[in-house]
């Protein structure tokens, strides 16, 4: 019975006549007719257990040539089919799982399948989102010369394909070092971990009076306070704002997309100088950058980023410094008032923090909500000692990148750090 269920149509529909020709033949006793509906009910019953019988020997391999690419860059997926049994002369139909993102799902008609050999198929893909994508399995659909029986099988299993996001090249390094004691940011680098730094400053309201440092406040003739920095940890983060709500857009085009791929684009520039990268989401999720290795490494980022989904969360929740005593990047969607007021609430106004905020408004459908004015938002960064820039669709990352490099924050534009110079 088993084989029987896989009966086209064509074969159901034979079988059915012929097992109406044999009642006719019975009734009306003719026997020429009886070996005629004989003949007509066996012939797909026939085909329909050798095509059961002929997937026995199927077996099929997938190599991917890369399996590792970047958004809009081709690979090739290359199949080997075998068979150790014997095989209808209807040949096979393989169709392989491609997921939508990657292109329509190949079909191909291998009409006669060697017996001691592979037949090779090959076909491109052509991935235009970024992901872990899986491919597979490839389905044979074994059928006999008539077309009277079909069976199904699964072969070859799975293959995985990374397509990492596309990284653009991008030119030059922030002006400006770090707003601590203004030393030039390569020079804090090579410092190592752990060392203090501090700060001379004028005396704010508000400050502890025990901070006094009397000798500059002797020689400047104002009262100045020494201000303790929390350690340097070397090297630079990279924040990226995966919120879904402060994104516009959809699928490869969105500002999510976009995001993702300048970060990726920024990191690796970085890489490029000597610097050692930490990447984490808004949430304050390492994404990489973990050890002083991994810092220097451009795959862990890459797959990561590759990997990657949308947060659901609707306002950043910041817990703690978001650059984790590093300087600081941000790549932001949209953001309120009250997100600014969390991410620079535990910032420490002595270390450099620069940021990109999207016009979400460029990217938005017509039936999506509006995000607010970035003008805004970098109204409040600058007040809070950060440098930040706006991005829109129109511009080209290395545009971007180009301006936040030139961008120097109020407090150092109005001399309250020396000493600034190349990062």
């Amino acid at each position: 019975m088993g084989a029987l269920a896989g009966l086209t149509t064509r074969g159901r529909c034979l079988l059915a006549a012929g097992l109406a020709a044999a009642l006719c033949a019975l009734l009306l006793d003719e026997r020429d007719l009886l070996r005629i509906a004989v003949f007509v009910v066996a012939l797909p019953i026939i085909a329909a257990v050798m095509a059961a019988n002929a997937r026995i020997g199927l077996a099929a391999l997938r190599h991917l040539v890369p399996d590792r690419v970047q958004v809009g860059t081709g690979s090739e997926v290359r199949l080997e089919v075998r068979s150790s049994g014997r095989l209808p002369a209807g040949g096979l139909m393989l169709e392989d799982g491609v997921p939508y993102a990657l292109g329509n799902k190949p079909r191909f008609v291998v009409e006669r399948l060697p017996r001691r050999s592979a037949a090779v198929l090959r076909y491109p893909l052509q991935p235009v989102m970024r992901g872990v994508h899986q491919l597979g399995p490839l389905r044979a659909r074994v059928t006999d010369p008539f077309g009277l029986a079909e069976f199904e099988r699964e072969l070859g299993g799975r293959s995985r394909l990374v397509v990492v996001p596309k990284v653009m090249t991008l030119n030059g390094l922030p002006h400006g070092s770090g707003l601590g004691a203004g030393d030039d940011g390569a020079v804090r680098l090579r410092a190592g971990q752990g060392e203090d730094d501090a700060i001379i400053r004028q005396y704010r309201h508000g400050d502890d009076l025990r901070k006094v440092h009397w000798k500059s406040t002797a020689r400047r003739d104002e009262l100045m306070v020494r201000v303790e920095e929390s350690p340097w940890h070397g090297g630079v983060s990279v924040l990226l704002d995966t919120r879904a709500a402060a994104h516009r857009g959809n699928g490869p085009t969105s500002s999510l997309e976009w995001a993702i791929s300048l970060t990726a684009s920024i990191c690796l520039h970085l890489h490029k100088h000597g610097q050692h990268v930490r990447l984490s989401t808004e949430e304050g999720v390492l994404l990489a950058g973990g050890s002083a290795s991994a810092g220097l490494s451009d795959v862990p980022v890459l797959d990561a980023l590759a990997a990657l989904h949308p947060a659901h969360r609707a306002q950043l929740a910041v817990t703690g410094d978001p650059g984790a005593g590093r300087e600081l990047i941000a790549v932001l969607g949209d953001v309120t008032p009250a997100s600014i007021a969390e991410l620079v609430r535990f910032r420490p106004r002595g270390v450099r923090s620069l940021a990109i905020l999207l016009d979400v408004n460029g990217w938005a459908s017509a039936r999506e909500d509006r995000g607010n004015d970035p003008a805004d938002a970098v109204r409040l960064l600058n007040s809070a000692g950060w440098g930040a820039v706006v991005a829109r669709p129109e511009q080209g990352m290395a545009a971007v990148w180009s301006l936040l490099c030139n961008t120097v924050p109020e407090r150092m534009s109005s001399g309250h750090v020396a000493g600034a110079g190349p990062w």
